[in-house]
């Protein structure tokens, strides 16, 4: 073999690699901006704008009852639709681990044995027989092939860059169902502490309509009041006793839909502390506006989505120019197999460089750029709705937030009021200044004032919840 000879023509490859490596530092397509969103200066129902936000605290701190601290650290181990979420961003690891080589020729190796048997009257035939004194011929071939593509348009550094943002989009989408995981545990266990509430009051007031009912019996019997007044009470008191079992029923619904969210087979919850035992948090801190972009992850995973488009109409436009590519083979070949390792003599190597241009693809070039732009398009559009969205989740619960504390004042002073009520209505009665019908409306008031109450510093709670949800918080 001539090296001499050999080195003199691959040297003439020199160009067309020296071409290749200046290409490389082009790169079409546009560079990703962060698009414009309209942002205001703070949030509605928010005096003063503070840097400061609840959802940089981390969930153990934010909620401090050990009981449901307890089920949303199961949740997180167990919960299901997580675990799906994290197995998504463990796929993407390897997907991105795979890109980052892709700039790297690709090398493989090949061991192949071939006979051929040309026809006795073919031309072939006629000259393998006059040449090797035989009527077939083998080749035994074995080589390292390398291909590799130059990175001209920076076609495979936007493949590397829209499989980064793929990776992060799916980590950032695991963020969000986190972050609507520990929301939604812990809106059910007040859900659940508010049933418990309610069905003690719904027992307690059946107790009170019950020793009203023997009361009016006794009436009744003295010939005071007619049986007329005994059945209203009577109803009265079948009223509050349906509310037990349709209590009792959504109770073992909510636990069971509590069991399922941290991955358990439906049954019982533990309780903690009772519901007006569970204090609404008062440093509920909203932020700016602007922080909603880096801190909600449900946003951020919409931006990563916009990132990989835009990387996306980048390849696209990158096809339809030139592209260069290299391929080298080396090895040992030879026409006898016990010849075959005899080295230098089997000895052989090839290299092609070769420059595609794509020039007739029946416009599909040009159909995948057009839709790769549309898409980026809807991609700006599905990340400005979900920064409008978020802004929207915010402000109203911002405004719950505000409202329910004048709710609950008012609420509260009025089951202060109808439980005083009772106790007069029930005075009266007894000394007969009173009929059952004040009686039985300052009771069926009662109940429905403790059972809004209850009901409200539930919502209290859960618009708590709310707005450390909307604001990103969760998921430290």
């Amino acid at each position: 073999m001539n090296y001499l000879n050999m080195k003199k023509r691959y040297s003439l490859l020199l160009p067309v690699i020296v071409i290749a490596i200046t290409a490389a530092s082009c790169k079409v397509g546009q560079a990703y901006k962060r698009p414009e969103v309209a942002l205001p200066q703070e949030f509605r129902a928010v005096a003063t704008a503070d840097t400061s936000s609840i959802a940089d605290v981390e969930w153990k701190q934010f909620f401090t009852d050990p009981t449901l601290q307890t089920l949303i650290g199961k949740g997180i181990s167990y919960n299901y639709d997580l675990q799906i979420a994290l197995k998504r961003v463990a796929a993407s690891v390897q997907t991105l681990k795979q890109a980052k080589l892709l700039q790297l020729p690709q090398l493989s190796f090949s061991v192949t044995a071939q006979t051929t048997n040309p026809s006795n009257n073919s031309l072939n035939g006629l000259s393998i027989g006059s040449f090797i004194g035989k009527q077939h011929v083998e080749d035994f071939n074995a080589a390292f092939n390398l291909t590799w593509e130059a990175d001209i348009w920076g076609k495979i550094r936007r493949q590397q860059e829209a499989t980064m943002a793929g990776y992060l989009q799916t980590y950032e989408a695991s963020k969000a169902v986190q972050t609507q995981l520990v929301s939604n545990i812990a809106q059910g266990y007040y859900n659940l502490l508010m049933l418990d509430e309610q069905l003690n009051i719904a027992k307690k007031n059946l107790a009170i309509t019950d020793s009203t009912l023997n009361f009016t019996r006794l009436q009744r019997n003295a010939g005071e009041v007619t049986t007329l007044a005994v059945q209203q009470v009577e109803a009265q008191k079948q009223s509050t006793a349906l509310l037990i079992p349709q209590l009792e029923q959504n109770i073992a619904v909510q636990e069971n839909a509590l069991s399922i969210l941290t991955g358990s087979l439906p049954g019982p919850v533990e309780r903690g502390k009772g519901l007006f035992n569970s204090a609404v948090p008062q440093w509920l801190t909203p932020g700016i506006p602007s922080a909603i972009l880096s801190r909600r992850p449900d946003v951020r995973a919409k931006e990563m989505e916009l990132i990989a488009a835009n990387a996306r109409a980048g390849i696209a436009q990158a096809n339809m120019y030139p592209s260069l590519s290299i391929t080298a083979q080396g090895g040992l070949n030879s026409y006898l197999a016990n010849n075959w390792f005899n080295i230098p003599a089997s000895l052989f190597g090839t290299l092609l460089g070769s420059v595609t241009q794509p020039v007739f693809e029946q416009r599909r070039l040009k159909t995948q750029l057009e839709t790769a732009k549309i898409q980026r398009e809807q991609s700006v559009l599905e990340f400005r709705q979900s920064v409008l969205t978020a802004i929207g989740e915010v402000s109203d619960a911002l405004v719950a937030t505000e409202k329910l504390k004048e709710q609950k004042t008012i609420a509260t002073s009025q089951a202060d009021t109808l439980k005083g009520a009772i106790k007069n209505a029930r005075l009266l009665f007894k000394s007969g200044m009173a009929n059952y019908i004040e009686v039985l409306s300052a009771q069926a008031n009662v109940l429905q004032a403790e059972l809004n109450l209850a009901n409200i510093h539930r919502l209290q709670l859960s618009a708590a919840v709310d707005l450390y949800r909307s604001l990103g918080g969760g998921w430290k």
